[in-house]
């Protein structure tokens, strides 16, 4: 028993080497990894609202009201103002002069 058991621990022993390098090579044989770089190109989109610009009653007519600000994210109005949504922009108006104070500009 004990000759078979040492015969086995010295075989062990003398194929370690040809079974590492083995598995070494087979390293060698796999294709490169190749990383690949996406490039996103972002787009800013200009709004044509300008701060300070007085909204007549006709551009008003095309104008949401915004009653639920928090939904959208919004600061509460000052008092004197009120949120509008125009196209994709959020624009605080002011109620009796109609000049915009602010702009947010939607996704």
């Amino acid at each position: 028993m004990k000759k078979i058991f040492a015969a086995l621990l010295s075989a062990s022993f003398l194929l370690s080497p040809i079974v590492a390098s083995q598995a070494s090579a087979d390293d060698f044989r796999r294709p490169p990894v190749v990383e690949r770089k996406v490039i996103v190109k972002k787009t800013v989109i200009r709004s044509h609202w300008k701060k300070g610009y007085r909204v007549n009653a006709n551009e008003r007519r095309r104008f949401h009201d915004v009653n639920d600000y928090r939904r959208y994210r919004l600061a509460p109005p000052p008092r004197g103002y009120h949120w509008v949504r125009a196209d994709n922009d959020f624009l605080l108006i002011g109620v009796a002069s109609g000049v915009i104070s602010s702009i947010i500009a939607g996704r």
